[in-house]
């Protein structure tokens, strides 16, 4: 790579782990990072200098850096402490031409970059050829699945209502759709260009007043889907999107972009030619986060499907677990059998987090052949989620094997009751996530414990199992809104021991409170799965904690009995007594 950086005239280069959409998963051809340093997680970054190169990854990664990249080769450096801009202000050598592919990187990235490289003397270029792409001589095809239709029964909304929608909230003449999953629920259409999420790569473009413009590979659309979506847009290659913003540009058109995913090679080229560019948040996001009725029923509809799987394979596990011969890997793939024996699984929703002991201490462990390990005496925690066409399932159990420490169970129980507490809120109309985070870490607070991720994400209705813009969290500033869909889990993490992580999406619903002065909202939990009572230290729980527990798990058996098979109902009957 440095021999290719050298005939380009450059000094260096920025390595993101992206695509042109700013995707979390990206198609193999994207994958420059991995291919590069070995690094396959799914956020980091690298910077390659002529005698320098550091690896960016956040604390989820920093075990799997070491163990997956050459320390020789790169220098682990964190992504939040020390970004790539920091990092190049005191590396990059004056007068450095640092390069970097315009079609990987929003503005506002790019702009941190040229500070940064500007504190050096040096300045960031552009580059006509990516030239990872010049030397990766086995680069895979740019993907090409097909486009499929996503039935009017699941998106509840058709696509012309949609776009009439958007039209109007629009505050400029048109809007560039630069987020697939935003494109996806547009005009109801999903792909498999990208593993784990059904997104077909394209853009769009949306006017004030007149027909949007939606590009996407002809090789992708069957002559269904063509006619489907041919009364809704005019249909473009994808390849002629830089030269029609160009001309959006000359015509000084007001064009709106989301500033998390648009590309800098496609503002730049609209700027360049007069175009005014408002880079915001685009009014798509909040309303696909808001589901409709049918939406909610679907969502409803595959968290049954998936319960019945997790009961499947909770049972199992107890059977299992105690003879010691489960692996990760192989408790991984057995959950995977049990969401695909029904047929209606389309794809996981992302790689299954399968830990045991220390391993789970990791909240974002990724299992491989190289750390699987036995399943022993102790705790194990599975994360995991599929896609249905009605639904997206994200869920995570920890369970014991064997006879669990007094603190694993006083542990468990902190954790266990921040999740009810943020199960059973209620609270006011335009509160915010961040308002409510602290519901779910008081308990732990008053141990002098604490844990280092959200307490929970949005999801998408049979899209991203990570949707934003709603999420419980320190940084959740946007209102909670009735028909968003969050995951609500709490953690705890003793590093070099065992984690704990209890996980059910829930829904934000009207909440009728007595004599209330305002419009109150609060959670129904859809998720449908035991949690392991044996880990609770009872003596923790309020009499209204156990109320919830056992009225949880009384819907949990009512619900899924009647569909698990013989084995996993006496499970089931055993796993949900009340405590």
């Amino acid at each position: 790579m440095r021999a290719e950086l050298k005939r380009q005239g450059l000094d260096g280069f920025v390595i993101p782990r992206s695509d042109a959409h700013q995707n979390e998963y990206v198609p193999p051809a994207a994958e420059r990072l991995a291919w590069l340093t070995g690094f396959t997680g799914s956020a980091g970054s690298a910077v390659v200098l002529s005698k320098k190169a550091a690896l960016f990854v956040d604390g989820r990664y920093t075990l799997q850096a070491s163990e997956e990249t050459d320390p020789k080769a790169f220098t682990p450096r964190d992504l939040v402490s020390e970004p790539p801009a920091r990092w190049l202000a005191a590396h990059a050598r004056k007068g450095a031409r640092i390069g970097y592919d315009a079609w990987l990187h929003t503005p506002a990235q790019i702009e941190a970059l040229r500070r940064g490289a500007a504190e050096a003397g040096a300045h960031m270029a552009p580059v006509a050829r990516n030239p990872i792409d010049a030397v990766w001589s086995e680069r895979p095809e740019e993907p090409s699945a097909p486009v499929t239709l996503h039935a009017a029964r699941f998106a509840g909304e058709t696509a012309k209502a949609k776009l009439k929608r958007i039209s109007a909230a629009l505050k400029g003449d048109g809007l560039l759709v630069s987020d697939p999953h935003a494109l996806a629920w547009i005009f109801n259409i999903r792909g498999g260009d990208v593993a784990h999420t059904p997104l077909p790569l394209g853009w769009a473009y949306i006017r004030k007043k007149g027909r949007p413009q939606l590009y996407l590979d002809a090789a992708k659309l069957t002559p269904t889907v063509r006619k489907a979506l041919d009364p809704l847009a005019d249909l473009s290659d994808p390849a002629h999107l830089e030269d029609d913003m160009r001309k959006l540009g000359r015509e000084k058109a007001v064009v709106v972009f989301d500033a998390a995913t648009v590309p800098e090679k496609i503002v730049a080229a609209f700027k360049s030619d007069g175009g005014q560019a408002r880079l915001s948040g685009e009014p798509v996001a909040l309303m696909k986060a808001r589901k409709n009725a049918a939406e909610i029923a679907g969502a409803r509809a595959a968290h049954v499907r998936d319960g019945v799987a997790m009961v499947e394979f909770l049972a199992w596990f107890d059977e299992h677990a105690p003879r010691g011969r489960l692996t990760e890997i192989s408790a991984a793939q057995a959950l995977e059998h049990f969401r695909s024996v029904g047929g209606a699984l389309r794809e996981i929703s992302f790689p299954s987090i399968s830990a045991f002991g220390a391993h789970a201490a990791s909240p974002h462990y990724r299992v491989s052949a190289a750390s699987d390990i036995r399943i022993g005496r102790g705790i194990y925690l599975i994360d995991s989620g599929g896609q249905y066409e009605d639904g997206t399932t994200d869920i995570t159990r920890t369970v014991a094997v064997g006879k669990p420490d007094p603190e694993m169970r006083d542990r468990y129980t902190r954790v266990l009751k921040g999740h009810i507490a943020i199960a059973t809120a209620v609270f006011p109309q335009g509160t915010s996530g961040a308002q409510i985070d602290a519901f779910a870490r008081r308990f732990l607070w008053d141990a002098g414990l604490d844990f280092d991720h959200g307490v929970g994400h949005g999801v998408g209705a049979y899209l991203s199992v990570h949707e934003g813009p709603q999420r419980i969290s320190k940084l959740g500033v946007v209102a909670l809104e009735e028909g968003m869909i969050l995951s609500n889990e709490p953690g705890y993490y003793k590093a070099g021991a065992y984690g704990i992580r209890i996980e059910n999406l829930i829904v934000v619903e009207r909440r009728a409170v007595d004599r209330a002065e305002r419009a109150m909202l609060g959670f129904e939990t859809i998720t449908l799965a035991p949690i392991d009572v044996r880990l609770i230290e009872r003596k923790l729980l309020t009499t209204a904690e156990i109320a919830w527990l056992n009225a949880y798990h009384a819907r949990v058996r009512k619900t899924l009995s009647a569909l698990a098979s013989p084995r996993a109902r006496v499970w089931l009957k055993r796993a949900t007594q009340k405590i």
